[in-house]
């Protein structure tokens, strides 16, 4: 356990190096011809560029009603649009709320009308979904990347930022705080609503420029997963607060993502999920070190950390994180074991409990939850949902939902979701570990394990895959290949091809669809070696 004391000069606190406004005002003025963003494809803002147009928007917004405090919600992908608006939110005092570019439906209806938001910035691709729900709280959608659509019961307009900006309105009636808000970000629902994780300063400051010691003066990091993830989030921040530079793309590609980062001369980025797993997935290729990227954080860290480490040529790091927390661990360089996570950060405290919050021993798989010393440094709620919140900080502590076991010198390593470890035969069998075995398999890119029922008891373990491009998958091949490599009771009697797995928009699998889908007619049956008989 390792903890640390707060004193009123911790520069964490200092509303200088935390708040957005101040950081951006600061490096504009000191060095405004140092590069901070170089779109790919695109323009390279540099620092004072970056704040003379996030002035002009923040002028707009300001001349649209936003006023310091407001709830202003932001719906396009990532681009100068999504940036400069998610920084002139923050600029005026107000609060950025991004919404999932996946969200349809009631997700998204539900956000609209959760948010306490009356006005929209969204892309043009994506106003039509407007006209499919109710529209809750907001009454003006302002329209970047094409043209505006009207949408009936609505004011739908053209953003159009002014040639100059109007110092009067950007004028604060009070400075902006550490521990004020700056986003309430909508974490993904999958047994009930969407829930509005409340952001402060401090905490963005803790997850990500406090997180990462081993940025160099140099560096440039890759945004290539969405900005409206905290996981991308936090890495924009750390290199604003360091008055460094990122490079960003518009989505994670694995086919031009080598370009990319050549072409913007990233030395460090984060891979998310499956990222690390479908690079590697890549044919080899004598290009395959030529590049400038030194650092990759790969999280979770697969069997394939140590794999990408060695082939690409660079340090492997992870970290830990969730919308609610902010980086509590993070390891490397030079890490190889499956799961690690690391050792708590100053700050932090942390148990693996069982479900009653009584700590279990070292090297049993628990329920990780966390505590910090430093105000504000976890989330200060679930927006409207007072019940949620209770429930998640019960005890005092943040409970994470992740299983965790911890090794008698204090490292900590990740075992799974709690709500996906799959109980088969009397044993736990952790989707995470056995996802892994799996993508060992070269025709295999992708993979999925979720329990379904047994008609004896407890569960049977179903994977779903997808081809490496050009590839196909024998189902009997992938049983007798996982039967050498796995124990008994964690070779999956089911196995499903799919083209794709259903995902977020952040790349995060949704398990809650492939457990609804279940085993069905087209699903392989290893106890019978044919496709699985269902029952109508």
């Amino acid at each position: 356990m390792t903890t640390g004391t707060v004193c009123a000069s911790d520069p964490a606190l200092d509303r200088n190096r935390a708040v957005l406004r101040y950081i951006l005002e600061t490096y504009a003025a000191e060095r405004p011809e140092a590069p901070f963003v170089q779109f790919w494809p695109g323009d390279e803002w540099s620092y004072g560029e970056t704040l003379r147009r996030v002035r002009l928007r923040a002028t707009t917004l300001a001349r649209a009603g936003v006023k310091r405090g407001d709830h202003v919600l932001c719906m396009m992908g990532n681009g100068p649009d999504l940036l400069c608006t998610w920084f002139a939110i923050n600029y005026l005092g107000a609060v950025y709320v991004p919404i999932n570019t996946a969200a349809r439906g009631r997700v998204l209806e539900h956000i609209l009308d959760d948010a306490d938001a009356p006005l929209l910035v969204a892309a043009a691709s994506l106003v039509e979904r407007l006209g499919e729900v109710s529209p809750g709280k907001v009454k003006t959608v302002l329209v970047v990347e094409g043209e505006a659509q009207a949408v009936a019961g609505l004011d739908v307009r053209m953003l159009e930022d002014p040639v100059e900006e109007e110092a009067s309105l950007l004028e604060l009636s009070s400075p902006i705080e550490p521990w004020d808000l700056h986003a309430i970000m909508y974490t993904s629902g999958t047994t009930g609503n969407a829930k509005g994780v409340m952001s402060s300063y401090t905490q963005l400051y803790t997850m990500g420029p406090d997180a990462f010691d081993c940025v160099e003066e140099d560096d440039r990091c890759m945004i290539c997963g969405p900005i409206f993830h905290c996981g991308s989030t936090l890495y924009v921040y750390a290199m604003l607060a360091r008055g460094l530079s990122i490079g960003m793309t518009r989505e994670f590609k694995t086919g031009t993502f080598w370009q990319a980062v050549r072409e913007t001369g990233s030395t460090y980025c984060l891979l998310l999920g499956v990222m690390a797993s479908f690079l590697l997935k890549q044919p080899p290729s004598s290009d395959d070190k030529n590049h400038p990227l030194r650092r990759a954080f790969i999280t979770p860290f697969g069997e394939d950390g140590p794999l990408f480490a060695e082939r690409f040529g660079v340090d492997a790091w992870t970290i830990y994180n969730m919308t609610e927390i902010s980086s509590p661990m993070v390891a490397g360089p030079g890490i190889t074991a499956k799961g690690i996570a690391g050792k708590p950060r100053p700050w932090y405290e942390m148990r693996i409990v069982d479900e009653n919050d009584i700590e279990v021993p070292d090297g049993q798989v628990g329920e990780l939850i966390v505590r910090t010393h430093r105000p504000w440094a976890l989330m200060r709620g679930y927006y409207n949902n007072p019940k949620a919140t209770v429930e998640a900080m019960r005890n005092g502590w943040f409970h994470t939902g992740d299983g965790f076991r911890r090794e008698k010198d204090g490292t900590y390593f990740f075992v799974d979701r709690l709500k996906d470890v799959i109980r088969r035969r009397g044993e736990n069998i952790s989707s995470f570990a056995l996802e892994n075995e799996v993508l060992n398999i070269a025709a295999i890119r992708e993979c999925a394990a979720v329990a379904v029922p047994s008609e004896f008891s407890e569960d049977e373990v179903l994977i779903f895959v997808t081809p490496v491009e050009g590839a196909t998958i024998d189902p009997v091949a992938v049983t007798e290949e996982l039967t050498k490599t796995l124990p008994q009771f964690m070779v999956p009697r089911y196995i499903r091809i799919l083209d794709e797995l259903p995902k977020t928009a952040s790349g995060k699998v949704q398990k809650h669809i492939l457990r609804s889908a279940g085993v069905t007619p087209d699903t392989f049956d290893r106890t019978t070696q044919a496709p699985a008989r269902v029952s109508a």
